[in-house]
């Protein structure tokens, strides 16, 4: 991909930029520079309503199912100025940039009819049922299972298990699940993708407490939780090519998005050496320096990353991004804390961190959810660059 804009283009920016604006200056300016996944749940519920009827959530979608058709150059800038207006952190990324580009790329039309709307107008949210106590990393070694039951509309799936650091499952409305649904099955085989509502008895939700003061994660039980036949994307026992394909998703367009956000926390990390002087040290200087390269090596990456892209499938590229960023970031978390110095340690009350400080601790998990780095190299050596796969115990 070119890294200029063509003049229409650019107006599509100025549209953007000018409608952001307005909202951030206007009515939602209490929501402004929120970087958390729960700080001002219901405002920023509301918020992701307003970009839904505006039709700026989920620009790259078909008009039909509440997007704008929007070209990847577009859906580039429209990321960008999204974190340069310093918008809040979607609570919805979670439909938007995963569920709702699977179920558009594998799902049925009756999925998309019933579920992309929902997404796109910010009336329903959802998380991500992947991880497990046993199957971090290790996706393939999940042990949540469903069975076929009877039930209304030609059956129901039951599923019984545990999922761990399950992003806002207590605010969601609906998770989609990877389980076993083969009896005797191992690895990636037999293997389903479920969409599965969150608001029943069957599913119990246990936030878990972080560094950070929050309870973005938790915990969520699977008892006989129940969704209908027709709710597996894919067929029965392809949950693993599904999952893959969520994953490529993952390393998509909002990627561009997640490097303005690091750009604004470098920018605070330098307004904090510009304030105590240790802008003037040389090897705070040369750190600093460092980090922007970085940043900058991460745009061009992503973007031939993007331009090779193929729909549900991770490119070379893709491969690597994830451990690019995951590292740089714990570095920055490292140089943040350098620069605050003894003040870093302290919190604000009641219990609060400036952004340099809640840079370092969460980056301290950068590098391990999403695929710990020893992972990552695991997955770069024996999918991209096709070498030999590491030997496994039976």
């Amino acid at each position: 991909m070119k890294l200029g804009f063509t003049p229409e283009e650019e107006r599509f920016r100025d549209e953007a930029a000018g409608w952001l604006s307005a909202q951030l200056d206007g009515p939602f300016k209490d929501v402004r520079g929120i970087t958390s996944m729960s700080g001002l749940l219901e405002r920023r519920m509301e918020w992701e309503r307003a970009l839904g009827q505006a039709r700026w959530s989920c620009i790259g979608w078909p008009r039909q199912y509440g997007g704008r058709d929007a070209t990847l150059a577009e859906q580039v800038i429209f990321a960008e100025e999204y974190a340069r207006a310093r918008a809040p952190w979607r609570i919805g990324h979670l439909g938007i940039e995963l569920a709702g580009p699977t179920i558009l790329a594998f799902g049925t039309q009756a999925q998309k009819d019933r579920f992309l709307l929902p997404i796109a107008r910010g009336e329903e949210f959802w998380c991500q049922g992947y991880s497990e106590p046993n199957a971090g990393s290790d996706l393939a070694n999940v042990r949540t299972r469903a069975v076929l039951v009877d039930g209304p509309d030609g059956g129901e799936w039951s599923l019984h298990g545990q999922k761990v650091w399950t992003s806002l499952a207590q605010f969601a409305d609906w998770a989609f699940v990877v389980c076993r649904t083969e009896e005797g099955s191992r690895g990636h085989r037999g293997l389903s993708y479920l969409l599965v509502p969150m608001r029943q008895a069957g599913v119990t939700v246990r936030p878990i407490r972080q560094l950070t003061g929050e309870a973005e994660f938790s915990e969520t039980f699977f008892a006989d939780a129940r969704t209908a036949a027709a709710n597996v994307v894919g067929l029965p026992g392809e949950g693993w090519k599904v999952a893959m394909g969520t994953l490529a998703f993952e390393r998509g367009v909002s990627t561009l998005g997640q490097q303005m956000s690091f750009r604004n926390e470098l920018a605070a990390i330098v307004s904090a050496a510009r304030g105590n002087g240790l802008i003037d040290d040389p090897l705070i200087r040369q750190r600093l320096a460092q980090a922007h390269i970085g940043l900058k090596l991460m745009r061009y990456s992503a973007l031939r990353m993007l331009s090779n892209a193929q729909a549900g499938k991770l490119s070379n590229e893709a491969y690597t991004y994830k451990i690019f960023w995951a590292s740089w970031r714990r570095t920055l978390g490292e140089l943040a804390i350098d620069v605050l110095g003894p003040r870093g340690e302290v919190a604000a009350a009641p219990y609060e961190w400036d952004l340099p400080q809640q840079v370092f601790l969460g980056s301290r998990a950068d590098t391990i959810y999403g695929g710990t780095n020893q992972i990552q190299r695991n997955i770069i050596a024996e999918r991209a660059l096709g070498l030999p796969k590491e030997p496994r115990g039976s």
